[in-house]
């Protein structure tokens, strides 16, 4: 037993790492290292570094340090090797200015016919609505079978504003070039009827829509299979484009590269540099959905592109309230006897706790932690995480 001194009273313990703001070359794996023993010794609270902690550094942090950019006329090229003549197809890609525009600019720009922008509705693949659901489900248009042009989507449901940004995805990303038209439909088999060369422009569901259009005659890629091998004279992701967002007017930001190699190597240095054994992921958009808007965060190709060792596979974890709930005259020594025996394979207790991916749950609190704003924190540092009800205060 602990004595009350020796209690320990806190769990999972976040911390935002303040990081100065780099730029392409820099050694960020030095700079989190130094960062990570400076924070040590601060006055203001000090961090103490354990076994088992985990480091996660949000993607853009590493993309920026490997100079991973594209330009626009980079993406117009690599369309116009994959597909030299004809009209392309661009289907169900999200509805987003920092996402997708500048890549749709791209593909227009290397297209030598008409760009066909095929939205999915009432919602993309994120939840990002393009019309008003209500007036949908009023109508007497099927989702499942009926094509909209963009007039007859305008005489029937006028103009829609997106309820964030308040932008008309349909005007903005036809605006984009004059090649360009948008069609809302859902059925993949239906773009053939406009096209047979199709860049599936999903993020989830990409493969199962592309498997789909080859299965019928067509010609596809996906936009992982765009600027995903490496060059000199560019940025490059093994994603490709997917997952990129806006830098400026001419120029996009990949998802990193290397990732894997990436945290293997920042795990090694942090061991020689602290004498722990700290667990290290990147980290993209967190899984998870907005219940207002009904908007789901998501629009990495994956949670966490790299990550170490440690961090495989799903927690093995016993429902602490389902245990308690059926002991109830003694659910202290109960919840320790379950831990204890949590892997006799009853899996009774395990019932309720939702299977994930330990870097999706990561992946996700760091993305909440950090923000995407003025925090200056790209880096995470997450304590106790692997903890449980037993386990006393780790030691040094």
């Amino acid at each position: 037993m602990l004595n009350h001194k020796e209690e320990r009273y806190v769990g999972t313990s976040v911390y935002g790492l303040r990081m100065p703001i780099i730029k392409t070359g820099d050694d960020i794996s030095s700079i989190i290292c130094d960062k990570v023993l400076e924070s040590q010794n601060s006055s203001y609270q000090p961090l103490s570094i354990n076994n088992g902690d985990i480091i996660g550094i949000t993607e853009s942090f590493l993309a920026r340090s490997q100079g991973n950019y594209v330009s626009i006329d980079d993406i117009s090229n690599d369309i116009k090797q994959k597909f030299p003549k004809g009209d392309i197809g661009v289907a169900f890609p999200i509805l987003s200015r920092n996402r997708f525009a500048k890549i749709l600019e791209g593909i227009a720009k290397g297209t030598h016919g008409k760009v066909y922008v095929f939205l999915s509705y009432p919602t993309d693949e994120v939840g990002n609505a393009i019309m008003d659901e209500e007036k949908l489900y009023n109508s007497n248009i099927n989702p499942y079978t009926d094509i909209i042009t963009k007039q007859e989507f305008r005489d029937k449901f006028g103009v829609f504003h997106h309820p964030i940004t308040g932008s008309d995805h349909i005007k903005m990303y036809e605006d984009i070039s004059s090649n360009i038209e948008v069609i809302l439909l859902n059925n993949p088999k239906d773009i053939l009827k406009y096209t047979k060369q199709v860049i599936v422009s999903s993020i989830h569901i990409r493969q199962r829509q592309k498997k789909i259009l080859e299965q019928y005659g067509a010609t596809a890629y996906t936009l992982d299979e765009i600027l995903n091998t490496p060059s000199e004279v560019h940025g490059w992701s093994e994603y490709g484009v997917l997952g990129s967002n806006y830098s400026n007017e001419t120029k996009l930001k990949l998802f990193p590269r290397d990732s894997k190699a990436f945290c293997r190597n920042l795990q090694t240095l942090l061991k020689q540099k602290t004498g722990k054994h700290l667990e290290v992921m990147i980290y993209g958009d967190g899984g998870f959905k907005c219940p207002k808007t009904k908007i789901w965060e998501f629009a990495d190709p994956v949670v966490s592109p790299g990550f170490t060792d440690g961090l495989k596979g799903m927690p093995n974890e016993i429902k602490i309230k389902a245990v308690a709930d059926n002991n109830i005259d003694n659910p202290n020594k109960a919840i320790k006897e379950a831990i204890k025996s949590k892997n006799s394979g009853d899996g009774f207790y395990s019932i309720g706790t939702t299977p994930r991916q330990i870097t999706d749950l990561l992946g996700s609190l760091c993305d909440l932690t950090t923000g995407s704003g003025e925090k200056g924190t790209p880096v995470v540092y997450i304590k106790g995480y692997f903890d449980n009800y037993l386990q006393p205060s780790p030691k040094s």
